[in-house]
């Protein structure tokens, strides 16, 4: 992580604070992406921000202008993400992975 969590560019809050509800996307890209397939589409709850970060997704393509984006522990019910279990499952996942969450 190169800078730590808290606070966006130029000071701005985190789009995301503790215990908001979010929901992952449901979106399938043709290249690498840290946002596992299982997870896709699911609702959790934001646990912390865990500082900024060059986005995976674009620089697994080669590239050197990947943006720094913030990353978020987020808590997962198992049976969420698999259908069954009693336990939660925390995934670190950049702010463009996620959406609001109305519930």
């Amino acid at each position: 992580m190169s800078d730590p969590g808290g606070r966006g560019p130029a000071g701005t809050p985190d789009r995301y604070p503790p215990g908001t509800a979010v929901r992952t996307s449901r979106h399938d890209p043709p290249h690498h992406t840290r946002l596992p397939r299982y997870a896709r589409g699911k609702r959790g709850t934001v646990v912390e921000p865990e500082g900024r970060s060059p986005l995976s997704d674009v620089n697994s393509q080669g590239r050197a202008d990947p943006p720094l984006e913030q990353v978020y522990a987020v808590s997962f019910a198992a049976s969420e993400l698999w259908g069954r279990g009693e336990h939660h499952v925390v995934l670190d996942l950049f702010e463009s992975y996620l959406e609001d969450d109305p519930q």
